[in-house]
């Protein structure tokens, strides 16, 4: 029998409990991206929540063009965000989070201060590790 906890569908058996890999776990792994939530950040802040590919690129610290390219088409992949595209000389592009990219903004606040609040005591946990093991 499939029960859930946290979003995530379990099944009790004879062996214990059985977790299976379901759909939302690529988008887990896409939101802890080294980029996404950078680049979700800065559409989020920016007016209209919409902003030219070279603005986002100067905006975020150390992401290169590639992969700017890379989690934009993936974030526009699963429906947060929008490109659209002038046909100007030179070209413009710009993004622009969704109805349903914006709506994930307040997940993604919980889910950093939490991490903020935490980390030094994650950092003092990890150091203390790192003694134990050397």
């Amino acid at each position: 029998m499939d029960r859930v906890i946290h979003g995530r569908p379990y099944e009790e058996t004879g062996q214990g409990l059985v977790f299976r890999p379901c759909a939302p776990h690529s988008v887990l792994a896409r939101l802890g991206d080294k980029w996404t939530v950078l680049v979700m950040s800065h559409l989020a802040v920016a007016s209209g929540h919409r902003l030219r590919f070279s603005s986002l690129k100067a905006g975020i610290e150390g992401i290169t063009q590639r992969m700017l390219t890379l989690t934009l088409r993936n974030l526009e992949r699963d429906g947060l965000l929008v490109r659209h595209y002038f046909p100007e000389v030179p070209p413009r592009v710009e993004y622009e989070l969704t109805e349903m990219g914006a709506s994930m903004l307040p997940a993604l606040e919980g889910f950093t201060s939490w991490i903020r609040d935490n980390w030094p005591r994650i950092e003092q946990c990890r150091h203390a590790y790192d003694r134990a093991r050397r």
